[in-house]
């Protein structure tokens, strides 16, 4: 199983601690992820990432797809690919929500499962430069022929070539949008999924992997999940510090009607807890929606306690799990270094 480390994307300024991601590549660590929400994007950091390593591969955990027309995502990954060296960008893309998609880009939230393989499918186009591109989606039409058009579009291809195209990833959760990730991605970053419905995810890959045809199957996939991992002899305490996190992204983030982190703890088993959280968050009573979160639920999903509590948990629940890599969420040094110890990324 691969590492990857994460950069953080919700603050006021910019930081990216590129001697921590350095060092982290010399452990061996296979990837580096950034993400966007309403501030800093995820493609630039990439850029300032590359020039200071030399092999880890760069991610997006997710590109939001309603702020760059598919084309545009294309060109800005393949141009940091190249600057990168080749073969190092991994291009994860999800939806967001109608709040930020409406809200703040100003794009239609429309069929989102439709946008999404238009999305791809015109990607995909770019990158392999067969001919110029021409797409009729449900979604997306290129060239553009809608309300306001001149009706002088032209399909074009890439100058860039792309001898090693970047991977294309989906952040997806519900059951048609992981189906749709086997069958058109080449890669899923893991939302929901836990060691108690690893077998209904995989019957949602194989179906995708059977629209897919042409053989394909896991050897043609990679499946990145995510691990909060916190070093303490308080292990309590370290799950509290978690809870307002979760509170805010169940209870409050996206509409009351349609909150994927919420339908997320749902398929995770935990469905009357994320209830009890949004009903909660929504009237106000957010120390309460963060009390609601329950410590069970927090410690299925994470690695917390004292390296031996961490080895024994790791090896009884995450080493069993089928992922090809695993980013680690962490501030502590000591717990990024177990982890490289635990999965043996040391040469």
């Amino acid at each position: 199983m691969k590492l990857g480390c994460s950069v953080e994307y919700a603050g006021r300024s910019v930081d990216i601690p590129i001697e921590r991601i350095k060092r982290l590549e010399a452990l061996g660590y296979d990837s580096v992820w950034t993400a966007e929400a309403y501030g800093s994007d995820a493609i630039t950091p990439l850029a300032y990432i590359a020039a200071h390593t030399q092999k880890i591969r760069l991610g997006t955990g997710v590109i939001q797809v309603g702020a760059r027309t598919p084309v545009m995502t294309a060109m800005s990954l393949g141009t940091v690919d190249q600057l990168a060296g080749g073969g190092r960008v991994i291009g994860g893309l999800g939806l967001s929500g109608p709040q930020i998609v409406e809200g703040w880009y100003g794009t239609p939230w429309g069929r989102p499962k439709d946008r999404l393989r238009d999305y791809v499918t015109i990607m995909n186009k770019v990158f392999a430069r067969e001919a110029p591109v021409e797409h009729d989606g449900r979604e997306i039409r290129l060239p553009y022929e809608g309300p306001g058009s001149s009706g002088m579009g032209k399909p074009l291809k890439s100058i860039l070539h792309f001898d090693q195209r970047p991977a294309i990833w989906l952040g997806t959760g519900a059951p048609e949008m992981v189906k749709m990730t086997a069958e058109l991605a080449d890669g899923w970053l893991a939302f929901g999924m836990r060691a108690g419905n690893v077998d209904l995810f995989k019957s949602w890959f194989e179906e995708g992997f059977a629209r897919a045809g042409k053989g394909k199957g896991y050897d043609d996939f990679e499946i990145q999940g995510g691990v909060s991992v916190t070093i303490t002899n308080d292990v309590k305490g370290a799950l509290q510090a978690d809870k307002p996190f979760v509170a805010l992204y169940v209870g409050g983030m996206g509409h009351p009607k349609l909150n994927f982190h919420n339908k997320r703890m749902h398929r995770e088993g935990w469905g009357e807890a994320a209830d009890r959280i949004q009903e909660l968050f929504q009237a106000g009573k957010r120390e309460e929606a963060i009390a609601a979160v329950p410590d069970e639920y927090l410690d299925e999903g994470g690695l917390f306690g004292d390296p031996a509590r961490i080895k024994k948990r790791w090896r009884a629940i995450w080493e069993e799990m089928p992922f090809t890599g695993v980013t680690v969420r962490t501030q502590q040094e000591e717990a990024y270094d177990l982890m490289a110890e635990l999965v043996g990324t040391r040469d």
